[in-house]
């Protein structure tokens, strides 16, 4: 009877609950029923691939045959023996000099323009943001040939001027500068985040520098630039990734041979070249593992210098 009132007395939350295992589980298992999905396509088309690329890496391997192992052998010839390698390094890295700080300052220098308020605002951002979405479809990379050929465009706008422009894409000197001027007119992306950094800049500030009297390029220096440098960083770090994955406009301009003199041979095309076009499999693999190397390199440097001119909030 003692027991019975007890039990009776004894508040409903604080019962043991013979379900709460129960019930837990169900939650988890709903949980990982709807991370299937994404857990599917990590370990199916992200990880597993990844794996197997890397083993690949070490072997010698054409498509039509088993893996051969070769252990370091293809790391070896990328290191000391292979040409094409130094040249795809050389184009890419001045692509990537060249493309990503001219991206980067435009977009900057549209943003701070639409920031001063102007009317119809969203039709503006979604124009320039455009080309960002469409810019590394084939179709754009075949219009930039056809603009920059001997016949193109540009050159027909420059006869009016008495100006008998070369074929830009056809000359090694003028090549590699065509694909620049691509990546440079698909600013958008970077535009909209310069802009989103923009507006979380307080007016006051600039209110007091004016009353200081400072100028409008003290206050770009000395306000907006330090404060937009958390912007600028995640900018940089972005669009250099970009920049070396680059592929399909070097394909379609160069027509996939990355000439001419390999003025264009980006370091993926060379890749593809390697891989689908020889069939050396295990050594294109070799060089997507260099090229990840490469780029969490320059995210790991990135991060470091960041503490000594990035300013974040307190």
């Amino acid at each position: 009877m003692a027991d019975t009132l007890i039990d009776a007395t004894t508040p409903r939350q604080a019962r043991p609950d013979a379900r709460a295992p129960e019930l837990s589980w169900r939650e988890s298992t709903t949980g990982y029923l709807f991370l299937a999905p994404w857990l599917i396509g990590f370990f199916g088309l992200t990880l597993g691939p990844a794996l197997v690329s890397l083993y690949l890496s070490f072997t010698d391997y054409d498509l039509l045959s088993n893996p051969r192992w070769v252990g370091a052998a293809n790391y070896v010839r990328i290191a000391t023996s292979d040409p094409k390698f130094s040249a795809a390094m050389r184009v890419t890295f001045l692509y990537v000099a060249l493309a990503v700080p001219l991206k980067l300052a435009f977009a900057l220098l549209v943003a701070m323009m639409l920031n001063r308020g102007l009317r119809g605002l969203p039709l503006y951002r979604a124009i320039f943001y455009l080309p960002s979405l469409i810019g590394a479809s084939v179709a754009v990379s075949v219009l930039w040939r056809q603009l920059f050929a001997g016949d193109g465009l540009l050159n027909q706008a420059l006869k009016l001027v008495g100006i008998h422009g070369p074929s830009w894409i056809s000359n090694p000197d003028t090549a590699l500068y065509t694909l620049v001027a691509l990546s440079v007119w698909q600013f958008g992306s970077p535009m909209i985040i310069f802009l989103a950094g923009l507006r979380q800049i307080p007016k006051d500030v600039y209110e007091a520098a004016e009353i200081d009297g400072a100028s409008r390029n003290q206050q770009f220096w000395r306000i907006t630039l330090p404060l937009l440098t958390p912007v600028v960083f995640f900018n940089v770090v972005v669009q250099t990734i970009d920049a070396f994955k680059a592929f399909t406009p070097a394909f379609i301009i160069s027509g996939g041979t990355g000439g001419p003199i390999d003025s264009t041979l980006f370091y993926t095309l060379y890749l593809y070249q390697e891989a689908f076009a020889y069939f050396r499999m295990g050594y294109a693999s070799a060089l997507a593992w260099v090229l990840v190397v490469i780029i969490a390199a320059f995210t790991a440097l990135s991060f470091l210098s960041s503490r000594y001119w990035v300013h974040y909030d307190g």
